[in-house]
């Protein structure tokens, strides 16, 4: 199991938190430092669709300008910008046997789907 997100963000702490608290083993990818690829986006945007991916409440979203905003039209073109913003994306992302299961944190879904 593979845990994408960034360690400062309350909700990948809580997901954490709750993976080790129930016992899962996992690694963690940090891709403010170790990256992400435009890759593992699409796989990521084949599961939950690039408007769940690009997480617009967030504070990045909202720092960017409007051009930046309005120029995200379709997946390529999120897929763009998060490359360049990469706090912009939904995190945590959980991936299982390597493929996407899980985005964001909910208790309930997590003990649902994971095994």
């Amino acid at each position: 199991m593979t845990v994408y997100g960034i360690p400062n963000c309350d909700t990948v702490k809580k997901a954490r938190t709750w993976l080790t608290d129930n016992g899962f083993d996992y690694e963690f990818h940090d891709f403010k430092k170790q990256g992400i690829t435009a890759g593992k986006l699409q796989e990521w945007c084949a599961v939950f669709g690039w408007e769940k991916i690009l997480n617009k409440k967030g504070t990045t979203w909202k720092k960017l300008s409007a051009e930046q905003q309005e120029s995200v039209k379709d997946e390529a073109s999120a897929i763009a910008v998060l490359l360049g913003n990469l706090s912009a994306i939904k995190r945590p992302v959980v991936e299982q046997d390597g493929k996407a299961v899980l985005i964001s944190f909910d208790e309930e879904q997590y003990a649902g789907l994971l095994k």
